[in-house]
């Protein structure tokens, strides 16, 4: 019995390949229940329900998969833009394919989120209309 015991062990530990590699470049489109993130290699556009706003650099993650990226937010751009951009702070981590994401107006202390985003999942935004592409 003993060794029944022992070579299942083994077996489960030779199949387990360790923790899967953090994801290191955020490109493609994270979605989530009324948020979504359509990230380049450049730069990353956010919607979190009918508010948007776009990193001003590429989002990239420490070995823990936090990130802090500077950009500008507008909390004001559904259903009338009136143009009014904030500077913001785009925080989160990636653990896997999740992401989790706050979105911080520096000059109001206003926040936005946490929301939590999955990779390849298309964002699923309720009445707010969401950019298909990273505006230019």
């Amino acid at each position: 019995m003993a060794r029944i015991s022992v070579l299942s062990l083994a077996m489960a530990l030779a199949c387990y390949g360790g923790p899967a590699a953090p994801i290191s470049d955020i490109v493609g489109t994270w979605g989530g229940d009324n948020a979504g993130l359509i990230a380049t290699d450049t730069s990353a556009h956010v919607h979190i329900g009918c508010t948007l706003g776009d990193t001003k650099g590429p989002i990239k993650p420490d070995a823990d998969g936090r990130f802090d990226v500077t950009g500008l937010y507008n909390v004001d751009a559904y259903p009338v833009d009136r143009g009014i951009v904030h500077p913001a702070r785009f925080r989160g981590q990636i653990v896997g394919r999740s992401m989790t994401l706050t979105v911080a107006l520096t000059d109001t202390a206003r926040q936005l989120g946490p929301v939590t985003l999955t990779y390849g999942k298309e964002p699923k935004m309720g009445p707010c209309p969401i950019c298909r592409t990273r505006k230019s």
